[in-house]
């Protein structure tokens, strides 16, 4: 007897996965993968060598070991049973800026996201979590070199104007902004910079392949920008007007 299907099932959700995220994760349909988790389908070697890959066991442990029941293990699997619970609630891959313009490329690569660094924050309640460097002054006071944490957006459509986002786009690759939802054209969203030197810019929704809000911002001691008075109100008077300007265009 095969548990393989079984197995793909207790293995995503122990990762917190939908079938969608999977299947990009295995390189196979979604379809695929709620047949093989409903047992109408045997999964294809492909397949059960790459999560074997992902979840660190061997073939013969996916297909003949039922690894959703309770059992006495070794200290060795209690371990790397910790370890996948972990990774479902606390573990966070970071993407350096060096390695930005290859993520744009290898964001749904299991193998590329293998090898990116990976830490943990235990204040984080359960979800899929990935965070990002950024460079420059266009989110001051925000400094270059913060790393943000983004909490993974699978809608679109929950997105709100208050909040800000790690961006991925099909032309500008990895961007830090608040977002604006058009009202028209619908197909298009803002991104607005917390420096007002900044002008807002629209991109084509069709064109976003991942949103990330952000959760935490990590800097480094000493590195925050600090701001009389007058620049506070003259940054924050300049941001409201480019906010209510977009908004009227909008309407």
């Amino acid at each position: 007897m095969s548990y393989a299907g079984k197995n793909f099932r207790h293995l995503r959700k122990l990762r917190g996965w939908t079938q969608e995220e999977f299947a990009a994760k295995l390189d196979i349909k979604r379809s695929l993968v709620g047949a093989y988790e409903e047992e109408r389908a045997e999964p294809k070697l492909e397949a059960m060598e790459r999560i074997c890959k992902i979840f660190k066991i061997t073939l013969d442990d996916l297909i003949l070991k039922d690894l959703s029941a309770p059992k006495v293990s070794t200290y060795l699997e209690q371990r790397r049973n910790l370890k996948m619970a972990s990774e479902s609630t606390g573990v966070i891959q970071f993407v350096p800026m060096k390695a930005a313009a290859g993520y744009l490329s290898g964001y749904a690569d299991p193998d590329f996201l293998d090898e990116l660094n990976t830490f943990t924050l235990p204040m984080l309640s359960p979800g899929n979590y990935r965070a990002f460097e950024i460079i420059g002054d266009s989110m001051m006071p925000t400094p270059s070199g913060s790393v943000i944490v983004g909490e993974k957006v699978d809608d679109i459509e929950d997105i709100k104007t208050t909040n800000t986002y790690v961006v991925l786009s099909k032309n500008d690759g990895i961007v830090y902004k608040r977002v604006v939802k058009n009202t028209k054209p619908k197909n298009r969203i803002t991104l607005v910079s917390d420096n007002p030197s900044y002008e807002p810019y629209q991109v084509n929704s069709d064109d976003v392949l991942e949103m990330w809000k952000a959760v935490y911002i990590l800097q480094k001691a000493g590195s925050i920008q600090r701001w009389d008075v007058n620049q506070l109100a003259g940054m924050v008077n300049n941001l409201q007007q480019q906010v209510s300007s977009l908004q009227k265009g909008m309407n």
